[in-house]
């Protein structure tokens, strides 16, 4: 069992994630692992990922969720038993080739973990256009949007931003969760909602935030701005949360990790919970922050039973935070 909310009437319209650049995440537990010499992997774990991907994966006891973006018909199979699973519905576009494959080396005995990540699809103008058009007619019986992850050769940076515009316009409730220059684009468009990690923000407002001052700082200028509701997560120390009314800051209680893949992605998830819900933002900072912390014991789009999350939401801790008031991280 997943650790979906049980939908209470509040919700209008289903859920969309959008992936363009998926992925295909293949942990090998090595230990010893050293580069140059033969290494015997112990245990492997193959998950269907990208950012889109994992959210449509927590959501699925929760709301009517779709899924839309781009996946390779070389390892599609992933993808599709991950769907088939789980009740997403599969709007994805097939292109020739393989979606990308993000290994993780893991050697528990060392506490070390070696990253290779392959290259990904490249996607044609006409691939794209048909992607757009896809998006624009779910916009008409689905009111959430997720556009998540990073974007692949052939797509321009400026692609969510472009979006971002033309749902809102129709009225959705609009989620980026991104980095770089699609980040950047993306919040000069305005989107619903957006849940940078610290250096992601900083890098997209072009400064270092050293600070909570700094970070709370630029999280409510951007809401300010027309963003509803900014989320900057904080690893280990939790995560600001600004919306019209307040700003807090969640910490997480002390979980075991099995993997810190998708963890940002099941925050995405529990915010999601929480405003299909309608609860205020600091129940919303309880069970995202839950939520996160939860995943972390499992390895894949897999979250623990409800049961769980509630216990977990129990042991968040909330500050309340004032514009100018704070303390270092």
């Amino acid at each position: 069992m997943t650790g979906g909310l049980v939908m209470t009437g509040v919700m209008t319209g289903g859920v969309v994630a959008v992936t363009l650049n998926a992925a295909v995440d293949q942990t090998l537990e090595c230990p010893g692992f050293a580069a140059g010499t033969v290494n015997r992997v112990v245990r492997q774990t193959v998950t269907a990922g990208g950012k889109g991907i994992n959210v449509a994966a927590f959501l699925a006891d929760t709301a009517p969720i779709t899924a839309a973006g781009f996946l390779g018909r070389d390892n599609v199979a992933v993808f599709e038993t991950l769907f088939q699973e789980r009740g997403i519905t599969d709007r994805c576009q097939r292109l020739d080739g393989a979606s990308r494959v993000n290994i993780k080396v893991v050697d528990h005995s060392g506490g070390a973990v070696t990253d290779i990540n392959l290259p990904g699809l490249a996607v044609t103008a006409d691939a794209l256009a048909q992607l757009i058009a896809t998006v624009e007619n779910l916009a008409v019986d689905n009111h959430w949007f997720v556009l998540a992850g990073s974007v692949p050769a052939g797509v321009p940076e400026t692609i969510y931003a472009d979006l971002v515009t033309r749902l809102r316009a129709r009225g959705a409730f609009v989620t980026v969760d991104a980095s770089g220059a699609p980040l950047r684009h993306a919040i000069a468009a305005r989107p619903s909602f957006i849940k940078p990690n610290v250096d992601e923000l900083g890098d997209a407002l072009g400064t270092r935030l050293t600070d909570r001052v700094a970070i709370l700082d630029a999280a409510r200028q951007l809401q300010r701005s027309g963003i509803d509701l900014v989320v900057v997560s904080l690893g280990a120390d939790g995560a600001i949360l600004v919306d019209e009314h307040q700003a807090v800051h969640a910490y997480p209680p002390r979980v075991p990790v099995a993997s810190t893949v998708g963890a940002g992605d099941a925050m995405v998830a529990g915010v999601l919970m929480s405003r299909l819900a309608g609860e205020d933002l600091v129940t919303c900072a309880r069970r995202a922050t839950a939520v996160a912390a939860g995943k972390l014991a499992q390895v894949g789009p897999i979250l623990p039973s409800r049961a769980r999350i509630a216990e977990l939401m129990e042991s968040v801790r909330i500050e309340g935070l004032e514009p100018q008031a704070g303390k270092s991280l």
